[in-house]
Protein backbone atom coordinates (compact mmCIF):
# COMPACT_ATOMS: atom_id res chain seq x y z
CA UNK A 1 0.00 0.00 0.00
CA UNK A 2 1.38 3.26 -1.05
CA UNK A 3 0.95 6.58 1.25
CA UNK A 4 -1.01 8.52 -0.99
CA UNK A 5 -3.23 5.11 -0.90
CA UNK A 6 -3.59 5.16 2.69
CA UNK A 7 -4.01 8.89 3.00
CA UNK A 8 -7.05 8.43 0.40
CA UNK A 9 -8.39 5.72 2.50
CA UNK A 10 -8.37 7.80 5.70
CA UNK A 11 -9.91 10.81 4.17
CA UNK A 12 -12.86 8.75 2.56
CA UNK A 13 -13.66 6.99 5.91
CA UNK A 14 -13.04 9.98 8.06
CA UNK A 15 -15.47 12.12 5.24
CA UNK A 16 -18.14 9.45 5.62
CA UNK A 17 -17.66 9.83 9.80
CA UNK A 18 -18.53 13.35 9.35
CA UNK A 19 -21.35 12.83 6.94
CA UNK A 20 -23.17 10.20 8.70
CA UNK A 21 -22.88 12.05 11.78
CA UNK A 22 -23.19 15.49 10.64
CA UNK A 23 -27.15 15.08 10.97
CA UNK A 24 -27.08 14.00 14.66
CA UNK A 25 -25.02 16.96 16.20
CA UNK A 26 -26.90 19.32 14.14
CA UNK A 27 -30.14 18.59 15.94
CA UNK A 28 -28.10 18.05 19.11
CA UNK A 29 -26.11 21.64 18.83
CA UNK A 30 -30.07 23.41 17.30
CA UNK A 31 -31.82 21.87 20.21
CA UNK A 32 -29.38 23.03 23.25
CA UNK A 33 -29.15 26.42 21.71
CA UNK A 34 -33.11 26.64 22.01
CA UNK A 35 -33.20 24.90 25.28
CA UNK A 36 -30.29 27.34 26.28
CA UNK A 37 -32.30 30.31 24.96
CA UNK A 38 -35.51 29.16 27.05
CA UNK A 39 -33.46 28.56 30.12
CA UNK A 40 -32.39 31.86 29.88
CA UNK A 41 -35.64 33.80 29.30
CA UNK A 42 -37.11 31.60 31.82
CA UNK A 43 -34.19 31.95 34.30
CA UNK A 44 -34.27 27.98 34.81
CA UNK A 45 -31.21 26.35 35.66
CA UNK A 46 -32.33 22.61 35.39
CA UNK A 47 -29.67 20.55 33.71
CA UNK A 48 -31.95 17.88 32.93
CA UNK A 49 -34.00 20.38 30.79
CA UNK A 50 -30.94 20.63 28.28
CA UNK A 51 -30.07 16.39 28.05
CA UNK A 52 -33.78 14.88 28.01
CA UNK A 53 -34.85 17.03 24.81
CA UNK A 54 -31.17 16.54 23.34
CA UNK A 55 -31.20 12.83 23.92
CA UNK A 56 -35.08 12.24 22.72
CA UNK A 57 -34.87 14.45 19.46
CA UNK A 58 -31.34 12.77 18.44
CA UNK A 59 -32.78 9.12 19.22
CA UNK A 60 -35.28 10.32 16.81
CA UNK A 61 -33.08 11.47 14.33
CA UNK A 62 -31.26 8.72 14.93
CA UNK A 63 -34.33 6.61 13.81
CA UNK A 64 -35.36 8.28 10.98
CA UNK A 65 -31.91 8.65 9.00
CA UNK A 66 -30.76 4.64 10.25
CA UNK A 67 -31.77 3.11 6.95
CA UNK A 68 -29.95 6.20 5.09
CA UNK A 69 -26.42 5.86 7.22
CA UNK A 70 -26.55 2.58 6.85
CA UNK A 71 -26.93 2.47 3.19
CA UNK A 72 -23.80 4.97 3.16
CA UNK A 73 -21.95 2.10 4.92
CA UNK A 74 -22.73 -0.72 2.89
CA UNK A 75 -21.71 1.41 -0.11
CA UNK A 76 -18.46 2.81 1.57
CA UNK A 77 -17.74 -1.29 2.67
CA UNK A 78 -18.69 -2.20 -1.23
CA UNK A 79 -16.31 0.40 -2.31
CA UNK A 80 -13.39 -0.46 -0.46
CA UNK A 81 -13.47 -3.92 -1.17
CA UNK A 82 -13.47 -3.46 -4.56
CA UNK A 83 -10.32 -1.46 -4.34
CA UNK A 84 -8.41 -4.00 -2.07
CA UNK A 85 -6.80 -5.70 -5.45
CA UNK A 86 -6.07 -2.12 -7.18
CA UNK A 87 -4.03 -1.61 -3.21
CA UNK A 88 -2.64 -4.61 -3.15
CA UNK A 89 -1.57 -5.06 -6.51
CA UNK A 90 0.40 -1.60 -6.02
CA UNK A 91 2.85 -2.16 -2.86
CA UNK A 92 6.01 -0.44 -2.98
CA UNK A 93 9.02 -2.83 -3.84
CA UNK A 94 11.67 -4.54 -1.46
Amino acid sequence: MQTQDAIDLIRNSLFQVLLMAGPLLLVALVVGIVVGILQTVLQLQDSALTSVPRLFLVGAVLILILPWIVERMVDYSQDVIVRIPHVVSHQDGP
